[in-house]
């Protein structure tokens, strides 16, 4: 099954007061392998970047500025999510700022029973707890330290590790394929290493006696 890990980040916390995506990331896995296929865009807002956010993701306007439009990226990024589900961290948030861009430019919107919500299932096993992104890394020992700001690519890549502990599943085939390969890799070897001596006539003789000798000396 191919999954597409989504992230956004945005000038601000709601669409409705003219807030835009300034990025977004699809990573792609197999069975929730990395298959080295990645979509990323750096948006122009076509509006300025308030101070708040600029401290969370680190655009700021005058970067942006010489950026494509989320109208000229939206094919693109249609094509690239295609018919696959689609796994967010709080899809109630991301969900309706892609969706307001689609609408803008007359672009079918995305439905959301292509959705799998890591923040509904996070809350759904940790009742009461704190379930951000950073919280369940925590929880679950997933590298940080690169997370200085928010990044979009870097978020989809950490919300793979932790959708699998979600799953209360472990790090998927990658591993045990290479474990698989790597002992019919030895077996092979071992097999072609194998030599069969045959002993010359002088040396069974040899053998032979040498057996005489030492059973008549150790016989009680």
């Amino acid at each position: 099954m191919t999954e597409i890990f989504l992230d956004i980040e945005t000038t601000g916390l709601s669409f409705k007061d003219n807030h835009k995506i300034v990025e977004i990331a699809c990573v792609e896995t197999e069975e929730l392998i990395p298959t080295k296929r990645i979509f990323h865009k750096i948006i122009n807002p076509e509006r300025n970047v308030p101070e708040e956010a600029f401290k969370i993701h680190g655009f700021s306007s005058e970067f942006l500025n010489d950026k494509p439009k989320f109208s000229e990226i939206a094919d693109d990024l249609l094509t690239f999510i295609g018919e696959n589900n689609l796994i967010i961290h709080n899809a109630s948030f991301d969900l309706p700022f892609i969706n307001y861009e689609l609408k803008l430019i007359n672009k079918t919107t995305i439905t959301k029973n292509k959705i799998v919500d890591t923040l509904e299932l996070a809350r759904s096993k940790y009742p009461g707890a704190s379930n951000s992104l950073d919280a369940l890394c925590k929880r679950y020992n997933v590298d940080l330290s690169k997370r200085t700001k928010h990044n979009a690519i870097l978020d989809c890549n950490l919300l793979r590790e932790v959708y699998i502990y979600l799953l209360d599943a472990k790090e998927p085939k990658l591993s045990f394929s290479n474990h698989v390969e790597k002992k019919t890799e030895i077996n092979q070897n071992l097999n072609y290493s194998k030599k069969v001596v045959s002993l010359s006539d002088e040396e069974l003789k040899n053998h032979n006696l040498f057996l005489k000798t030492e059973l008549k000396k150790n016989h009680f």
